[in-house]
C-alpha cells in the first residue's frame, strides 16, 4: 500500500480502535464480563471488515479507476448488510452479550466511517499529473499547412 493508503487506514484504525476500548470499559461496567467480550469482538469485527474493505478499494481504485465510485457504494452497502447479518446471526448468542455487540458495532461502525471520511477530505492527494506534459508542449497541428 502506498503511504497515504497507509495513512488514511492508520486515521481511520486508531479513533475506531480508541472508541472500542472506550466501550469496552463501559460494557465491562454494564454488563459485566460477557459484555467486554462482546465489546472487543464487535471492534475486531469492525476493524477487520472496514480495513479489508478499504485495502479493496484502493486496489480497485488503482485497477479500474473508472470503477472507484461505484465499487466504493457497492463496498460499503455489502459491509454494512454483513454486520446486519453478524448481528442477527450471533442476537440469541450465550458466549458474550448480544446488546453490548450490537451497540458497540454500530458505534465502531460510524467511528470508522466518519474517521476515514475525515482522512480523505484531509488528504493531498494530487488528481492531476503535475509530471505529465502540458497540452500546450505539443503542436497543435502536425501535418502539412496549405
Amino acid at each position: 500500500m502506498p503511504s497515504n493508503d497507509v495513512r488514511i487506514l492508520a486515521q481511520a484504525a486508531v479513533p475506531t480502535a480508541v472508541v472500542g476500548a472506550i466501550a469496552t470499559v463501559v460494557s465491562g461496567v454494564v454488563a459485566g464480563g460477557k459484555g467486554a467480550i462482546g465489546a472487543v469482538i464487535a471492534t475486531a469485527v469492525v476493524l477487520l471488515f472496514m480495513g479489508l474493505g478499504l485495502f479493496v478499494l484502493q486496489r480497485t481504485a488503482k485497477s479500474f479507476p473508472q470503477l472507484f465510485q461505484m465499487m466504493g457504494l457497492m463496498l460499503y452497502a455489502a459491509q454494512l448488510l454483513l454486520l446486519v447479518i453478524f448481528i442477527a446471526v450471533f442476537k440469541d448468542t450465550t458466549l458474550f452479550n448480544p446488546r453490548a455487540f450490537a451497540i458497540v458495532l454500530v458505534v465502531s461502525t460510524l467511528t470508522w466511517i466518519s474517521a476515514q471520511a475525515r482522512a480523505h477530505m484531509k488528504a493531498k492527494v494530487l488528481y492531476v499529473d503535475p509530471d505529465a506534459p502540458s497540452k500546450g508542449d505539443k503542436p497543435e497541428k502536425t501535418g502539412r499547412s496549405s
